[in-house]
């Protein structure tokens, strides 16, 4: 595996994630991936060599280890940061579809025409649908990748003495794992590690669920308000029409009254 292009992979991923992201990518990077490739191949690296068991007969030392180890630690936890980290590239290709959007469209219509996106790696829209959808994967990726440790190596402990009785071995077989309490305590920190970053997905999908959520009822709340206004603008006007409107037919009825007075004979002289 090239760890520099893993890197860059994590760091390219970090400028579109929220603060909950960069904290699940630090922890990824430096208490997973460091640690894996620093003190955790080490640990494993005699573990086949030095499985030791109570017979010289040929083929039950392979037998037995196979049996314990049916895959071993380190690979699994390779294949757990390579498959955790890939849902990250699903935002990485949504974005550049967005930047090679913008580059056509300025090809197209000239530099000076508006932009598609106000912000191509702003999470709005799609891009915010493929974030939490990635959230969604890694978190499912870290439960299976436990659920499978847990389930093969029965709750994550490693003992000193195996007991096998597996062909061609002649009868049980005492076998020792090499190092175990150093194992055992790699094991925990790399499984306590992972249900961390498990607790950080679940709380950034929470939290832009959340922010979604205040966002389209303060969206809402605008939208009621607006309208409330404008048909109190539009009663308003309503009003002040109808008052004109009776005070211009006063006006003419007392016009009319006055005309008719004026031209009324004076009953007083006769």
């Amino acid at each position: 595996m090239d760890w520099k292009t893993f890197q860059a992979l994590l760091s390219g991923v970090n400028k579109y994630s929220t603060a909950f992201g960069r904290v699940w990518l630090s922890v990824v990077f430096v208490f997973r991936v460091l640690v894996y490739v620093v003190a955790a191949e080490r640990v494993w690296g005699d573990e086949q060599r030095d499985f030791d068991c109570n017979t010289k007969q040929p083929g039950c030392t392979n037998v037995c280890y196979d049996d314990f180890f049916p895959i071993s630690h380190i690979r699994i936890w390779a294949l757990q940061l390579i498959f955790v980290t890939c849902p990250s590239l699903l935002v990485v290709m949504h974005v550049a579809y967005r930047e090679d959007r913008e580059r056509k469209n300025k090809q197209q219509h000239g530099e000076n025409c508006p932009n598609i996106y106000k912000n191509t790696g702003k999470k709005h829209g799609g891009l915010w649908w493929t974030y939490v959808i990635s959230l969604f994967f890694k978190t499912g990726i870290e439960i299976a990748f436990l659920y499978i440790l847990h389930h093969i190596y029965d709750s994550f402990y490693l003992p000193t003495l195996v007991k096998c009785t597996q062909d061609p071995c002649p009868n049980i077989v005492d076998c020792y794992i090499a190092r175990p309490t150093e194992k055992r305590v790699f094991t925990y920190f790399m499984v306590g590690a992972s249900a961390f970053c498990v607790v950080l997905s679940v709380l950034e999908i929470i939290y832009l669920i959340s922010k979604r959520i205040f966002h389209c009822i303060r969206k809402q709340r605008k939208r009621s308000s607006k309208n409330s206004m404008t048909s109190s603008k539009a009663s308003t006007a309503l009003y002040h029409n109808r008052h004109y409107h009776f005070n211009m037919k006063t006006m003419n009825d007392i016009k009319r009254m006055d005309s008719l007075h004026a031209s009324a004979p004076n009953l007083s002289l006769l």
